[in-house]
């Protein structure tokens, strides 16, 4: 994933602010952790983001303004967010589908073996805005 999304237009910081802005480093997080396919998938309506993450990396906690349906391929991802005011932790595998609904906070933590996965939205992935929290992060930054 390129590391240049500090200042991404989309990201936000939990308290409605620029990710720019926060006191974290977007690009030693996620240093080598995340890769992003080149090759597009030419099917007009299904906005998606194809990834593959390194092992055990564990994807800072962030929510979207829309839901989010993840399609592991490969490997495992687990993932720890709130539901009723309790935790839950669900281990998703290949083969598995994970919803994240908007508005929830969430961690996702790679397996051993890392983890293949496509993530969905029912709108164009340039209308997404990402607000990330205050977990898992390198710390630094301009805030």
């Amino acid at each position: 994933m390129s590391l240049d999304q500090q200042n991404h237009p989309n990201y936000f910081w939990n308290d409605g602010g620029s990710l720019g802005d926060a006191p974290v480093d977007f690009a030693a997080t996620f240093d080598g952790a995340m890769w992003v396919t080149t090759k597009p998938i030419d099917v007009p309506r299904f906005n998606r983001n194809p990834l593959r993450v390194r092992a055990d990396f564990t994807v800072p906690r962030h929510h979207h303004d829309l839901d989010e349906m993840l399609f592991v391929l490969a490997g495992e991802y687990v993932i720890e967010y709130e539901e009723g005011g309790a935790k839950q932790v669900v281990r998703v595998g290949p083969g598995e589908v994970f919803l994240s609904r908007a508005g929830t906070p969430y961690t996702m933590t790679a397996g051993p073996e890392g983890v293949t996965y496509i993530e969905t939205w029912p709108r164009p992935v340039a209308e997404l805005k990402t607000y990330w929290h205050d977990f898992g992060w390198v710390r630094g930054g301009r805030g």
